[in-house]
């Protein structure tokens, strides 16, 4: 039997659901970075269920950097008008913006593939699939533009 306790630290930690954390929990026999490592490709693993489902809704997000010298504008879709307005979903929007500002990838492919700028040892495409294990809906970052002077 897995503490309660133990099981909050990790959603804590993780944002997974209370289900998810304690079923990790129990496979793992309470090791936490083992359950967290689960949780991480359980994410890897919904996000590729949920790669086909049309995202007709989501968000517009800008950045502005350098002293407005470079600014970003990106679309990023979601399935519901529920998730586009969670916090995790506003984040990742942000986030990815101020990827594009930085990096200037070419399309969305290259953005994807692109090492996550303040986590080099995950992708853009891996911080979104991150998100859609916490949210539960297929992501997509629709369309991007990159503004210099």
């Amino acid at each position: 039997m897995i503490d309660i306790k133990l099981v909050k630290k990790l959603r804590e930690e993780t944002k997974a659901g209370i289900a998810d954390c304690k079923q990790v929990l129990e496979e793992s026999n309470g090791n936490m970075d083992k359950a967290k490592e689960l949780l991480k490709e359980r994410g890897v693993l919904k996000a590729a269920k949920k790669g086909d489902r049309e995202t007709t809704v989501g968000i517009v997000e800008s950045y502005i950097h350098a002293g407005g010298k470079i600014g970003s504008l990106i679309s990023l879709g979601c399935e519901t008008d529920f998730v586009a307005r969670t916090d995790e979903f506003k984040h990742l929007a942000r986030e990815i913006a101020m990827q594009v500002a930085a990096m200037k990838p070419k399309d969305v492919e290259e953005l994807t593939a692109q090492p996550y700028i303040r986590d080099q040892k995950m992708t853009i495409g891996d911080l979104i699939k991150q998100t859609i294990a916490k949210v539960g809906e297929n992501i997509q970052v629709v369309q991007f533009t990159r503004q210099s002077f």
